[in-house]
C-alpha cells in the first residue's frame, strides 16, 4: 500500500470565505538556484484525427489538433497551457494521459516513454498520474456511492487490502475538506464545488506524480473557484504533486502556475515563466489574451484598449502554410504568411514563435501594446 500524504486541516466548506488563491505557491524558475529535475518531457506531439472525405473520389482529410508540440514539467511545479477553445490544449491532455490516440512525438514521465507502452504497461503506469476533469457532474457516476468512486482506482489497481482501501478514502475525504462518512452519499447529494473536492480525492487515490487538471474550476461559481484553487495550491505543497494545468482563464492561471504555454491551432505560439509572462507577454496573440483579463482598475478607458479580434482560426484540416495567426494579427507582415517560425528563445526559459519579436543588445522587442482591431484595419484571412 502506498504511503498515505499527512493530513492537513480541514479545508472550509462550502460558501465558507477562504479569501484568493495564494500567488506564491512555489518559488518561481527566477527565484530558484537550484532548479528541480524535469518530470514530464513531452517532445514533438502530433495528434491527428482521420475525417471521412466529403466526396467519393476526394481523399480522406485529417484533423490536425495537436500539431508538434514540444515542453517540459518540472516536478513540484505547475505548467498551465492556455488558449481559446478548438486550440488544442484538451487534446494535449489527453494525449499525455493516452486517452487521446498519439500520432507522434514522445510523451516521457520520468525515464518511461508513455507512447511506447502497451496496455498492461500503460494500466500499471496510470500509478503515477491521474485526471480531474472539467465538469464535476457528469465525470462522476450517479448510482454510485462517491466512496466506492474514490475506492476504484484502488479496486482496479489491486492497490493495498480491503481494510487499507477503506482508510484510503477516509483519509482522502479529510485531505480535501470533507467528513469520512460522506462516502456513503450520491453524487446529487453534494454541490458542485463538493464533487469536484470528491473528483480531486479520487485522483490522488493512487499516490500519482502528476496530475493533469483540465480546467478543473471553470464549471463552478466563481465563489467556490478560489476554494478549490486554493485546495490544489494546498495538497501540492503538502504532497509535492507536479499539475499540468489547463485553462482558458488568464487570471486563474497567473495565481496558480509556474509557467505558462499558450496554444494557438495545435502549437505552442510562446512558453515562459509566469513572473516573465505576465510582466510582458511577446507574441500578439499572448497580448490579446491579456488585453481581455477582467480588471477593476481603468474602467471603460481600459475597456476601449482591449484587443477585440475578427474571425476564427483557421481550419485545422488545412492549416496555413505560414504562421496560423496572421490571418487575424493585427500587426502581421506579408512575410508572416509565407512559412511557419520556428519556436526561437528570446530570453532564458522565454520561447516565442513570431516574426516580428526580435533581440536588440540582448533585450526582447515586440510591440507592448496594439490597437483595437476593426474590420476594416483587419488583415485578410490568410
Amino acid at each position: 500500500m502506498s504511503a498515505a500524504p499527512r493530513r492537513p486541516k480541514r479545508a472550509p466548506s462550502e460558501g465558507e470565505a477562504e479569501g484568493p488563491p495564494a500567488s506564491d505557491h512555489t518559488m518561481s524558475h527566477e527565484e530558484t538556484t537550484s532548479r528541480p529535475p524535469v518530470l514530464l518531457s513531452v517532445t514533438d506531439l502530433k495528434v491527428h484525427f482521420p475525417r471521412p472525405s466529403a466526396g467519393m473520389f476526394k481523399p480522406p482529410e485529417v484533423v490536425k489538433a495537436v500539431d508538434g508540440v514540444s515542453f517540459e514539467v518540472r516536478r513540484g511545479t505547475t505548467l498551465a497551457v492556455v488558449g481559446e477553445s478548438g486550440s488544442g490544449k484538451t487534446t494535449t491532455a489527453l494525449a499525455v494521459m493516452r486517452l487521446a490516440p498519439v500520432t507522434g512525438g514522445s510523451i516521457r514521465l520520468g525515464a518511461t516513454d508513455l507512447s511506447l507502452l502497451g496496455d498492461d504497461a500503460m494500466r500499471e503506469a496510470r500509478r503515477r498520474l491521474q485526471i480531474i476533469f472539467q465538469d464535476p457532474y457528469s465525470s462522476l457516476n450517479p448510482r454510485q456511492r462517491v466512496g466506492e468512486a474514490v475506492r476504484a482506482p484502488l479496486d482496479l489497481m489491486k492497490i493495498g487490502t480491503p481494510d487499507e482501501r477503506a482508510r484510503r478514502v477516509d483519509e482522502l475525504f479529510t485531505a480535501v475538506g470533507l467528513r469520512p462518512e460522506q462516502k456513503n452519499l450520491f453524487p446529487h447529494q453534494f454541490s458542485g464545488g463538493q464533487r469536484q473536492r470528491i473528483n480531486i480525492a479520487r485522483a490522488l487515490a493512487t499516490n500519482p506524480e502528476l496530475v493533469v487538471c483540465d480546467e478543473p474550476v471553470s464549471a463552478l461559481d466563481i465563489a467556490i473557484r478560489a476554494q478549490i484553487l486554493n485546495l490544489l495550491v494546498k495538497l501540492q505543497r503538502e504532497l509535492g504533486l507536479t499539475y499540468l494545468f489547463i485553462s482558458h482563464d488568464m487570471a486563474v492561471v497567473e495565481h496558480i502556475c509556474d509557467e505558462i504555454a499558450v496554444m494557438y491551432l495545435g502549437q505552442i505560439v510562446e512558453r515562459a515563466p509566469r513572473k516573465a509572462f505576465f510582466a510582458r507577454p511577446l507574441h500578439p496573440y499572448s497580448v490579446a489574451l491579456m488585453s481581455a483579463v477582467p480588471d477593476v482598475k481603468g474602467g471603460r478607458a481600459r475597456a476601449a484598449q482591449r484587443i477585440k479580434l475578427i474571425g476564427d482560426p483557421p481550419s485545422p484540416i488545412s492549416p496555413p502554410p505560414g504562421c496560423r495567426f496572421a490571418g487575424r494579427c493585427p500587426v502581421a507582415e506579408p512575410a508572416c504568411a509565407d512559412a511557419l517560425p520556428p519556436l526561437v528563445q528570446i530570453q532564458p526559459d522565454h520561447w516565442v514563435r513570431c516574426r516580428r519579436v526580435e533581440l536588440i543588445d540582448g533585450r526582447a522587442v515586440a510591440p507592448l501594446s496594439l490597437p483595437v482591431i476593426t474590420p476594416a484595419a483587419m488583415p485578410l484571412a490568410a
